[in-house]
């Protein structure tokens, strides 16, 4: 018996499966099965054993002797090639170079300390592709003091693939806790995460304009965040070799005094916002009304205080009915709080409080929600009363949905909605921080001794969202991410609220794509690429024969993610 395989026109072949022998000089056959319908694999199958060949299952044939996660590994690395990242790093390929990449790679897929992260590396195919199986947290910190020496050279490389003359610059700047207390930058200072009686250390971040991290610099804990936009302004300035830009930074951030020494740099622009005591100023003096706003919700103004700037003030009533429904709300709930010292003090006729004692609890009661300027109370020996003080209510809530933003570059230059939508865009500075502070990259906790590893780490991290960033952007069909944002910033009115697109509001409400696959954050998706795993196998009767990979099949949202990735 064999298989003949006989041409059908234009349609498939047939498959049989014959018999033949033969009479006298004559060759004779007949069909005994039609295999046209049977898989590919089958058929191969029964024709090697027509031929005689030995026949064994895979299952006895071979054994996988170990299975690691691949895929998350294989997108990662493959964006940081696709981006030059390592070249950026440095030029040629070395045992270094490896270690950070390594480093960079493993804060993305599982941020952890840096012993665990020579354990973790290992339950991935991460170590064995880039050949640093056998480092140990020593070679780590090593890598880390290279990467240090060359942060500069590598930050001038971002600056000149990222920032053009006249370009937005975006400056922010966070502090992140720190544990222990041997590292000279830990300081106590204004901590933001909330965490009381920790030390901690400050670090500003420098993106483009679409928020792609370009530098990062680390302060000892008690910096103040204004002190440290000189030494943006230099690095800008020298080491990037900038003589025009536009630096966007808070109103916190770019105070009076700063704005006043930035003037001393003639190509250098900035755009910020006035605080409340200058918008309240505005108010009093009539400059900022109401009726400004009646055909539309930004003006253009101009202050004798301010005649060297540029002032857009923006409305935005949404905004004010928020902070008028949160300030009465805080009132409520310090009013509630100085009813029950007052019904206390009523109730202790026997043994009074005196006045010291009140004060005390008052003072707890009426800082708690950060209103007590809008109380009056009067303590005595025995007697608490107090009242809320409605003009000084009724200045603040005048202010409501009001926002002031000066800039410093002219109207040839950038319009008023332009102005406002740049102020904006620090939005992407914060979300970077958010990115390296959070569940992404965890710059937090600090836990490294020494000063050069907590610039290092710091560094390191930046890099990591550097990667991050581009793959948001690349796999962001197949995330809950807007799509249409970028272009939407452009166009979308500077005042109003944000809101998502048609598709990101789908996506959110079927998380489907239209491809039909499923839509997943940054982190599930990593998740789902790591279910690619690469198999160890070797042949079964051989213990110590050669082995030989095997990649599982990729499912379709697999392959959909590394076309995105270009992987």
């Amino acid at each position: 018996m064999y298989i003949e395989r006989v041409p059908n026109r234009n349609s498939r072949p047939a498959i049989l499966l014959r018999e033949g022998w033969r009479e006298g000089k004559k060759t004779c056959k007949r069909t005994i099965a039609n295999l046209t319908n049977w898989p590919e694999e089958k058929i191969e199958a029964l024709r090697l054993l027509l031929a005689g060949e030995p026949m064994v299952s895979a299952r006895d044939a071979f054994v996988v002797e170990r299975t690691v996660p691949h895929g998350h590994v294989e997108a990662v690395l493959g964006t940081i090639k696709s981006l030059r990242l390592d070249s950026i790093i440095f030029s040629k390929r070395c045992r270094q170079r490896d270690l950070v990449v390594a480093m960079i790679a493993e804060r993305l897929i599982h941020p952890c300390s840096k012993l665990a992260t020579t354990r973790f590396w290992h339950t991935t195919t991460l170590a064995e592709q880039l050949s640093v199986a056998d480092a140990d947290e020593d070679d780590l910190y090593e890598a880390m003091d290279w990467l240090l020496a060359r942060q500069s050279r590598i930050e001038k490389k971002l600056a000149a693939r990222h920032l053009l003359e006249g370009s937005l610059v975006l400056y922010d700047v966070t502090s992140s806790y720190y544990e222990g207390r041997t590292c000279p930058l830990a300081r106590f200072g204004h901590n933001r995460d909330s965490k009381k009686g920790k030390l901690i250390i400050v670090y500003g971040l420098l993106t483009d304009e679409a928020g792609r991290p370009v530098a990062v610099e680390v302060y000892p804990g008690n910096t103040a965040d204004p002190t440290t936009v000189p030494d943006q302004v230099e690095k800008l300035r020298k080491r990037f070799g900038l003589d025009r830009v536009v630096l966007v930074g808070d109103r916190g951030m770019l105070t009076q005094t700063q704005i006043d020494k930035l003037k001393d740099y003639p190509g250098l622009g900035w755009i910020s916002a006035l605080r409340s005591h200058g918008i309240r100023k505005l108010v009093n003096s009539g400059i900022v009304q109401m009726s400004l706003f009646d055909e539309k919700n930004l003006a253009e103004i101009h202050s004798p205080e301010f005649s060297d700037e540029r002032l857009v003030a923006c409305y935005n009533p949404i905004l004010a009915e928020q902070r008028q429904q949160k300030r009465e709300k805080l009132l409520s709930a310090t009013e509630k709080g100085l009813e029950k010292i007052a019904k206390e003090v009523a109730r202790r006729t026997k043994t009074p409080l005196d006045k010291v004692e009140i004060g005390k609890k008052v003072g707890k009661a009426i800082n708690r929600y950060k209103v007590g300027k809008h109380f009056a109370v009067t303590i005595k020996d025995g007697a608490f009363s107090f009242f809320r003080k409605e003009e000084s209510i009724r200045r603040e809530s005048a202010l409501d949905g009001i926002y002031v933003i000066r800039t410093s570059e002219s109207a040839e230059c950038i319009s008023a909605e332009d102005t406002v939508r740049s102020y904006k865009r620090l939005e992407q500075v914060e979300s970077a921080i958010r990115c390296m502070k959070g569940i992404d990259l965890l710059v937090r906790p600090i836990h490294h001794r020494t000063e050069d590893h907590v610039r290092a780490h710091i560094f390191l991290c930046m890099l990591a969202y550097y990667v991050e960033y581009h793959m948001r952007k690349a796999l962001a069909p197949l995330l809950f991410d807007d799509e249409e944002l970028d272009e939407r910033r452009k166009r979308r009115d500077p005042v109003k609220p944000a809101k998502p697109s048609d598709s990101a509001k789908r996506k959110k409400t079927v998380r489907l794509t239209p491809d039909g696959l499923e839509v997943h954050s940054f982190q599930t998706l990593l998740a789902e690429l790591a279910t690619l795993s690469r198999n160890r196998c070797r042949v079964k009767s051989d213990p110590v024969g050669p082995t030989f990979y095997e990649l599982t099949e990729p499912t379709p949202l697999q392959k959909r993610a590394f076309e995105l990735l270009g992987v």
